[in-house]
């Protein structure tokens, strides 16, 4: 009963840590879940880890996005397309997982954060350019935060929902939620402000994760984890408050820089585990 109790407790604070830090760089929480559950419960299948990991992710997305509503950093209307988009790759992610080679799916990904991480670290080191110059046919937002800072900017409505469609099965295959995927390229190549960004990103992991979650629970495979996912969730959702409220302490750069540091760090988690 003790050693239940420990364990119980144990997963909570995994939860509280994964879901502040998560939630603070706008990626989720998933990405150092999903490493973690791979070694804490090596006998557990792919499918069962990430069937608990995106349910983690959506409790972590829904209670991280109510924070950043607070603060006037969601982007809805953006949002809602992009995660529309999301939801068929979510689906189809979720339906693949059992299927694919698990090691070499490892090396491939944790390559890929590698090489995302150092493209993020040379980027950050860059001088800024100042915005990009309005293109014709993209959509231009406009959006004014709780404190009055205003933000403009322009983007590829069609590019976005492309990526999304991309993101969406990436991150439900592996149960990362996408958040970590998902900023980078709305920062790099649809010119999202960063808090924009983060705070965005977390909104659409909610919608995305919750499609995941329904075609694990449809399949039958999330039956596996509900207690873990219980208690890991109990700590997301406090974490996730946390950490939107820190991320007001750090600026557009040193989300990046962290963002940076957690897909190297886990990408080479990864490749080592490959």
């Amino acid at each position: 009963m003790e050693a239940e109790v420990v364990h119980a407790l144990g997963l909570i604070l995994l939860g509280f840590g994964t879901g502040t830090y998560g939630t603070m760089i706008g990626a989720g929480g998933g990405f150092v879940l999903v490493p973690i559950l791979l070694l804490l419960y090596p006998h557990d299948g792919p499918h069962v880890i990430t069937s608990i990991s995106l349910a983690v992710v959506f409790f972590n997305a829904a209670s991280g996005s109510e924070a950043y509503a607070k603060m006037g950093r969601i982007d809805y209307r953006s949002g809602l397309l992009f995660a529309l988009a999301t939801i068929p790759g979510a689906v189809l992610g979720a339906l693949t997982t059992s299927l694919l080679p698990r090691r070499l799916f490892d090396l491939t990904f944790g390559v890929l954060l590698v090489a995302t991480a150092t493209y993020l670290v040379w980027r950050s080191a860059r001088p800024n350019a100042g915005p990009r110059r309005h293109r014709r046919g993209s959509t231009t937002r406009r959006l004014v935060e709780a404190d009055g800072t205003a933000h403009t900017y322009s983007f590829s409505t069609p590019l976005g929902l492309f990526l999304s469609l991309f993101v969406g099965y990436l991150s439900s295959l592996f149960g990362i939620g996408g958040g970590i995927i998902h900023v980078p390229l709305l920062t790099s190549l649809l010119d999202f402000p960063v808090h924009i960004a983060t705070a965005t990103s977390h909104f659409i992991l909610a919608i995305m994760a919750l499609a995941g979650t329904i075609t694990h629970i449809a399949t039958g495979t999330f039956a596996h984890g509900v207690h873990r996912t219980i208690y890991l969730s109990i700590g997301a959702l406090v974490g996730a408050q946390v950490g939107a409220r820190l991320s007001n302490r750090l600026t557009g750069v040193w989300i990046i820089r962290s963002l940076a540091i957690a897909l190297g760090a886990v990408g080479l988690r990864l490749m080592l585990m490959g």
